[in-house]
């Protein structure tokens, strides 16, 4: 199974689609095969749920989510797990062990490029 990670220098990005890239890990039998992180190859509706299903992924983890990316990822059999933070080896390591939790989006109506933050904000 294919996990998929918004990145952003190390951490999980507060929004899957704007983030700089995504890191996918294989994993099997509770075990890590391979961890890779790829450029985000552009922000397009229906684009990345299309991209990362051509590439075996099952879950989109990410800090925040729109409810529209939402059902475009359900179309293609993907679970977003969103309001992650933290490191993504950690994120990895907790997804592996069944310890993940998701809580609320980060992505509110009219957010937009400011990722739900307000001027001057800063979340990692």
């Amino acid at each position: 199974m294919k996990i998929a990670i918004s990145t952003d220098t190390g951490f999980v990005s507060a929004h899957f689609g704007r983030c700089p890239s995504f890191t996918i890990a294989e994993i099997e039998e509770g075990k890590v095969l391979k961890v890779e992180e790829i450029n985000n190859p552009g922000h397009q509706p229906a684009f990345l749920p299309n991209f990362l299903a051509e590439r075996g992924v099952k879950y989109i983890i990410c800090g925040g989510m729109g409810n529209r990316a939402q059902m475009l990822f359900a179309e293609k059999k993907i679970t977003p797990v969103i309001g992650v933070t933290g490191k993504i080896e950690e994120v990895i390591e907790k997804f592996v062990q069944g310890k993940l939790e998701a809580g609320e989006s980060f992505c509110k109506p009219g957010a937009g490029k400011g990722y739900g933050l307000e001027k001057g904000e800063f979340r990692p």
